[in-house]
């Protein structure tokens, strides 16, 4: 619960009753390696903290799975369409390991508005993060070639090469396996 509690410090800077009444609503559960987080189609009820494991967003469409993201330890993960707006699924949410969260559910997490005195606040810098976030992974994809989206990703995430299927960060990185495996060879032999 410690890695848990510097983490949200860390995301949202919050007073020490805050951070105590906020860690508090959280729950601890585990997940098997290939059990689902959430099912496409299903409402996300849940905002969960990664404590250990990796998780991994995807769909399948025409047959083909497409990675959205790949989820490790100290980030949230959720379907964040789903769970504020409480509509349907997009995304399959499975783990790839055996994975340990700190949970808090919809309805906690809406009680929090009236606990604690700034959540709005805190809410929208969450929010604004998890934009950020997609904003530049937007920009990687539309302004970097191949070979410098594998490089930075490999860089940030070298461990996850060696414990994850690599079509899964071949599609992550919006490649195929082919050409993940190819860049891949031709970056660890310079």
């Amino acid at each position: 619960m410690q890695n848990f509690n510097q983490s949200l410090q860390t995301y949202f800077d919050l007073k020490e009753n805050d951070l105590s009444k906020i860690s508090s609503y959280f729950k601890s559960e585990t997940i098997e390696k290939g059990e689902f987080f959430l099912h496409a189609g299903n409402q996300c009820k849940k905002l969960s903290f990664i404590n250990e494991g990796i998780l991994r967003i995807f769909n399948t469409t025409d047959g083909k799975e497409i990675t959205q993201w790949i989820s490790m330890a100290g980030y949230f993960v959720t379907e964040i369409s789903s769970f504020m707006f409480e509509t349907p699924s997009r995304w399959e949410i499975q783990a790839l390991s055996k994975t340990t969260l700190f949970t808090i559910s919809k309805e906690k997490y809406q009680k929090l508005n009236q606990e604690i005195e700034n959540w709005n606040s805190i809410e929208k810098a969450f929010i604004a993060k998890c934009f950020a976030m997609l904003e530049d992974r937007v920009y990687s994809h539309l302004s970097m070639t191949a070979e410098e989206r594998f490089e930075f990703f490999f860089h940030q995430n070298r461990a996850l090469f060696n414990e994850i299927p690599q079509q899964y960060i071949a599609s992550m990185l919006g490649m195929s396996p082919e050409t993940l495996s190819r860049i891949r060879n031709k970056s660890l032999t310079k």
